[in-house]
């Protein structure tokens, strides 16, 4: 804990994600799966799963298993630890009903002492303590706060608090599982100058091993670089970098998030150009992003959007916006037009070489 006496007020915004929260709901409700390994996600299907892992708790992830690992990486990552006696891995689909109650139960959990709640995802809020009289008195919310959850529902949660919400998203994660970890305004430089660059929101791997191919490989190197430098190497991402390795966010606490799109992808259980399994595909895909329209309170949508990975991870889109947005009582101009997006990646139009689809994916955008 970064310990300190406070001079001035400014914005204190904390930043709670939950432990392995998938892995440790299933813990809950299945009690015999109790310390054991766990891991949600894909049907691996014995090492030939097509899919990501959602969630490994930490005894997975002793084994090497990481969220958003391919599945099939996983299994043999548990096969491995198998044939050398240790536990076996608890490999679970995913159950969005059920993690969505605890979801909802965390969130108002965090509503009784802070009356402005960002949700950012299911597991992860973020919530404004700026009315608060000293930073001890934050630190005693947030014990609050995790105490309240962990006796309500049997799982524990990580809280980061600092000046904004880049700050308490980074600091969240530092004392994980279990922790709090608080950084006051004047403390970020010192917090954020020793991390790794991959703590920054908006460098991936790719980005990651760009730069530290060039020898920047810490935080603290970023900001020897101008905005303009940063800019010329990063292209238009270069100037949010360049605040953000400064640990600058005046980004708000926002209760309400405008839905941009609504979607969904499954990937194939094999690599496939087979149309009439493409399209039933589609067919299922398109029927539920739409009954998800249905159910929103949004009226009508003006672009549709169709995503196609192929064997070799390369990856198409296509979209079509319209004048005339389309409303609930249009469906079958909706599957109309998503077929006709779909057609030329089955042919040479869109897919010249004629590779194999292993993924489809279909989005609607510009909600009303």
């Amino acid at each position: 804990m970064i310990e300190f006496s406070r001079h001035k007020m400014n914005r204190i915004i904390a930043h709670l994600d939950m432990d392995a929260f998938f892995a440790s709901v299933e813990e809950v409700t299945t009690p015999s799966f109790k310390g054991k390994p766990i891991v949600v996600g894909s049907d691996p299907n014995d090492g030939k799963g097509r899919g990501v892992v959602s969630t490994a708790n930490y005894k997975a992830r002793v084994y090497g298993i990481e969220s958003a690992m391919p599945i099939s990486i996983a299994w043999r990552l548990s096969q491995e630890a198998k044939k050398q006696s240790k536990e076996e891995v608890i490999f679970l689909p995913v159950d969005f009903s059920l993690y969505g109650k605890v979801s909802k139960s965390v969130l108002q959990t965090i509503k009784k002492y802070s009356n402005n709640v960002e949700q950012a995802s299911i597991d992860e809020f973020y919530f404004d303590l700026s009315f608060t009289s000293s930073f001890r008195a934050v630190e005693d919310v947030c014990q609050k706060i995790k105490q309240e959850i962990k006796e309500k529902e049997k799982i524990t949660c990580s809280i980061g608090i600092g000046p904004n919400k880049l700050v308490s998203k980074i600091a969240a994660g530092i004392k994980k599982p279990d922790g709090i970890f608080l950084v006051r305004d004047l403390d970020v430089k010192n917090f954020l100058n020793p991390l790794s660059i991959r703590e920054l929101p908006g460098i991936g791997p790719k980005t990651g091993e760009f730069l530290n191919k060039k020898g920047i490989n810490k935080i603290g190197d970023l900001i020897k670089f101008s905005k303009e430098e940063l800019k010329e190497v990063l292209g238009k991402n270069g100037e949010s970098i360049y605040y953000k390795a400064r640990g600058i966010d005046d980004s708000p606490v926002l209760e309400y998030h405008q839905v941009k799109s609504i979607g969904e992808q499954t990937t194939f259980s094999k690599n496939t150009l087979e149309p009439i399994f493409i399209h039933s595909a589609l067919k299922r895909l398109s029927d539920s992003v739409f009954k998800s329209f249905e159910r929103s309170a949004f009226t009508t949508f003006g672009t549709i959007t169709i995503t196609a990975r192929f064997f070799d991870f390369e990856t198409k889109t296509s979209s079509k916006s319209f004048k005339m947005a389309i409303d609930k009582s249009n469906k079958k101009k909706f599957e109309l037009e998503i077929l006709k997006l779909l057609l030329p990646f089955l042919d040479k139009r869109s897919n010249p070489k004629r590779k194999p689809i292993r993924l489809i994916g279909v989005r609607i955008e510009k909600l009303i």
